[in-house]
């Protein structure tokens, strides 16, 4: 019978003893940082003169500081932004006023205008007397020619007129002027009509009306038809007063009124084609 083999039984591991030589223990050991303490911080050293760094300063940190012999001009550019603020501002509160100022005079006027309603008064030529025999004749004398012009203001009920000294009256035939005088100054009151006479000489060039041979001619053949057109100018210097208390400047109103007369001698009865009148500036309710 063969014979038959039995493990042998598993042995501890044991530990080897602890080494007690001190050199194969130095030699074997891990190496660790000494466990002295570490030394003190020292004063840090003052630097010898004449020496420079360079320092690294976060950009977000950095502050420029110009040099002084631009401070000045740095000065100047930084307060230019101010300035232009400071000039936008005040043309914009200057262009604010005069708008606002435009706006209260539109209101002013509008409610001037449904308060008072101003009408410009009409006129027209009353009669005419003339002394023009001279023109028929051809002499060298002045024409003498004594008006009568009609001023309506009846269509005002608060609004009167005042005329001013200065107007002219000129009464002309196919262009040439043949007589001229003087607008007399007087204040004429709401819903009233006034009559102006006014006598008219010295016309033309040297108190003398020029007429040519064509123009005479023509002239004695209206007179003898009992038609002669005529041409009344009117300048005027006249100011409106709204109520007893307002008053607008002076402005100098044109009329002119186209008549037909039946004789160049003594009193000749006018006959009214029309009358324009202008103001120059235009008045906002003329």
């Amino acid at each position: 019978m063969a014979d038959r083999v039995h493990p042998a039984p598993l042995l501890p591991v044991s530990t080897p003893p602890p080494d007690t030589n001190p050199e194969t223990s130095a030699e074997t050991a891990p190496l660790r940082p000494p466990t002295t303490a570490p030394p003190s911080p020292s004063p840090p050293l003052a630097p010898p003169p004449g020496t420079s760094y360079i320092v690294h300063v976060p950009k977000d940190q950095v502050l420029r500081v110009p040099p002084p012999d631009r401070a000045s001009r740095y000065t100047k550019l930084a307060a230019r932004p101010a300035r232009r603020r400071l000039l936008r501002r005040a043309c914009c509160g200057a262009c604010g006023a005069l708008l606002l100022l435009l706006v209260l005079a539109a209101a002013f006027v509008g409610a001037a205008y449904l308060v008072f309603r101003p009408r410009a008064p009409a006129f027209s030529v009353a009669s005419l007397s003339l002394d023009a025999a001279a023109l028929l004749l051809g002499g060298g004398s002045p024409v003498r020619i004594d008006a009568a012009v009609r001023a309506d203001n009846g269509a005002n009920r608060k609004v009167g007129v005042d005329y001013r000294g200065g107007g002219e009256v000129a009464v002309s035939y196919s262009g040439v002027r043949l007589a001229e005088g003087r607008w007399p100054a007087f204040y004429q009151a709401p819903r009233n009509v006034t009559v102006v006479a006014m006598p008219l000489a010295g016309g033309g060039s040297g108190g003398v009306a020029l007429l040519t041979e064509e123009q005479r001619a023509s002239l004695l053949v209206e007179a003898e038809a009992g038609a002669v057109p005529l041409t009344v100018e009117a300048r005027v210097p006249v100011r409106v007063r709204l109520g007893k208390v307002l008053r607008t400047w002076t402005v100098d109103v044109w009329a002119r009124c186209e008549v037909t007369v039946d004789k160049l001698a003594g009193q000749a009865a006018a006959a009214n084609k029309g009358c324009t009148v202008k103001v120059k500036p235009l008045w906002w309710w003329w």
